[in-house]
């Protein structure tokens, strides 16, 4: 999702009167919520007409009570309850909310930052809070949505960074964007604003080494280097907290699902945007494709869907452990 049209209006002092921020991804729910807490008042104004409540240790009566009052030094008074999904949402608590919401403070600004699942939209207050004020779906990312998301955030602060490093943070961090924007505006103190975020700054900064990781193994299967797929499977038996098998099993089935998308492709041109990968890896793709054809990239998935069973258990000996169905599985990806 977008949330910069949001941001631009906080920004520009054009303020709702309630927020409703809800959703698996907290990184959009915090960022507008800290956006809110850090624009609308100064820190003078904010000792006397900003609350912040967690919603484990109010009641909804409580949050209705102070939204009804006026702001003292500011135009504005901000209430924001974190956490708002630990309030008691009962049919009379919501009834309590809603009769606010209809009849809104003008002066005040309510923000509901309600984490970690979508608040149930078949209820009647919901519609109120679409009405009344904003409501923003805070959705995961998928997987493939995460590189170009990062090559975003590093160009909105005035970085550059290279695909290469750009895919690698991906692959290792994954969709919690809390911990890539974390580690991001980390790379960033120790980089120069003038200088391209290369793969050698990723390893330095965040530890992430650039020549083992899931990112190349992934080149190394398209381009059929059996030696360097080893040598990479090796390097993640011997640091399994680092490269769990699961992970390791997801991202290259995301990666072969890819392949396999390439070759369904009958315009070529527009790859790069139907795969979701930055223009720069498609050579490795179009290699890839003519490595395994697509049989062959059927069969890749039908391994992976196996060694993902056998990684939980099911249909593997009982001595079987993670290095040997780590290498029976590049084993037959490769033959």
């Amino acid at each position: 999702m977008n949330i910069n049209p949001i941001l631009s209006d906080i920004k520009n002092r054009s303020f709702k009167p309630v927020y409703l921020l809800q959703g698996e991804e907290s990184y959009f729910i915090d960022t507008i919520a800290d956006a809110l807490e850090a624009t609308v008042l100064n820190d003078a104004q904010k000792g006397f007409d900003q609350s912040i409540f967690y919603g484990k240790d109010i009641d909804m009566s409580t949050v209705v009570n102070a939204a009804k009052r006026y702001p003292m030094l500011s135009d504005y008074q901000v209430i924001i309850i974190k956490e708002a999904q630990e309030l008691k949402w009962k049919s009379d608590t919501e009834e309590l909310l809603t009769k606010y919401l209809e009849h809104l403070t003008p002066t005040t600004i309510l923000v509901f930052c309600f984490k970690h699942g979508k608040f149930d939209k078949r209820k009647k207050i919901y519609k109120v809070f679409e009405k009344k004020g904003l409501v923003v779906d805070a959705a995961k990312l998928y997987d493939d949505k995460v590189g170009p998301w990062i090559g975003a955030y590093v160009k909105d602060t005035g970085w550059r960074i290279h695909p290469q490093a750009t895919m690698m943070i991906a692959d290792y961090l994954g969709n919690d964007l809390s911990k890539v924007s974390n580690e991001l505006d980390k790379l960033m103190l120790n980089v120069p604003k003038s200088q391209e975020i290369s793969m050698e700054d990723v390893e330095r900064n965040i530890g992430i080494s650039k020549d083992y990781n899931v990112f190349e193994l992934n080149t190394a299967l398209a381009k059929r280097n059996a030696l360097k797929a080893y040598q990479i499977v090796d390097y993640f038996v011997a640091n399994p907290k680092n490269n769990p098998l699961v992970m390791v099993i997801g991202q290259i089935a995301t990666y072969f699902t890819k392949i396999l998308k390439y070759h369904y492709l009958i315009d070529k041109s527009v790859a790069a945007k139907e795969l979701g990968v930055h223009p720069f890896f498609l050579k490795e793709y179009e290699l890839a494709a003519r490595n395994y054809n697509r049989r062959k990239t059927f069969d890749v998935l039908n391994v992976l869907k196996e060694t993902d069973l056998k990684s939980k258990g099911v249909n593997v000996p009982s001595n079987f452990n993670s290095e040997e169905i780590l290498k029976e599985m590049i084993y037959r990806i490769l033959n």
